[in-house]
């Protein structure tokens, strides 16, 4: 682990890392999140998921989110792929504040920008990994020749060029795992975020899955991967751990 592990809560990242220079945003910033909080109305008691959050991610990044049952690590990963929203703070991703977006231009930008890879896979059991991939790039409105090479070239990305017309009662586990990952590249994502993505897969199958992120990582994909798993959370690059709604360290660890 790194000699400068923080044991307390990052300050507002604008101040700590330079998020603007001279007013203008750092092109080489992906996410600020600043002073983030998130609360609910629980009766007549409010409870603060999140309080006061702040935190950048680069570009070319491959970021773990770790923390136990309740730490908040899941209402994190809501807000930065904008299924969700902020009661109060800014969260700016790739420049635009989508802190203050409404419902349809937070789906532009989940459609646009995140490339989400769920723990269940979520495929239609009826439809060929080609199609599987290719829904995306129908709710964007892009042809069907186009959606086709498209999906052939994310299929490839991930090693699936010989199973693209399989349906997934036809694929193991880490295959559809596979399909699922190549979904959420074929829109050129700025963000790669997983959720939980090797709790179905056995051990082996995991480590597939890992080394595959590490090649997606090497070619230049920003990869946020949210775990309970220490060992998976191992093979990123920077660690946040969540506990209580704040981020108790951020390591960098390689």
């Amino acid at each position: 682990m790194s000699d400068a592990t923080l044991t307390t809560p990052l300050v507002e990242p604008a101040i700590q890392h330079g998020a603007q220079l001279n007013g203008k945003l750092d092109p080489a910033v992906l996410i600020s999140m600043r002073d983030l909080w998130k609360t609910y109305q629980m009766g007549t008691e409010q409870v603060h998921a999140l309080h006061g959050v702040s935190f950048e991610v680069h570009k070319g990044e491959y970021i773990a989110i770790i923390g136990p049952s309740g730490s908040g690590k899941s209402t994190l990963m809501n807000l930065i792929g904008c299924l969700d929203t902020p009661s109060k703070g800014e969260y700016w991703l790739n420049g635009k504040n989508v802190s203050e977006m409404d419902d349809d231009e937070l789906a532009r930008i989940r459609n646009q920008e995140v490339g989400f890879v769920f723990q269940t896979f979520n495929l239609l059991a009826r439809a060929t990994a080609l199609h599987n991939v290719e829904l995306p790039l129908i709710y964007g409105g892009i042809s069907s020749s186009q959606r086709h090479e498209m999906a052939k070239k994310a299929l490839g990305a991930v090693d699936l060029t010989d199973r693209m017309m399989h349906r997934p009662n036809e694929l193991s586990g880490g295959q559809r795992q596979r399909v699922a990952i190549a979904r959420a590249l074929v829109n050129h994502p700025s963000i790669l975020l997983a959720d939980e993505p090797t709790g179905a897969l056995d051990t082996h199958t995991s480590m597939e899955i890992m080394d595959l992120f590490e090649r997606l990582h090497s070619e230049g994909n920003t990869i946020i991967l949210v775990t309970h798993e220490h060992d998976i959370a191992a093979r990123a690059h920077r660690i946040l751990s969540i506990r209580d709604g704040l981020i108790e360290k951020d390591e960098k660890i390689r």
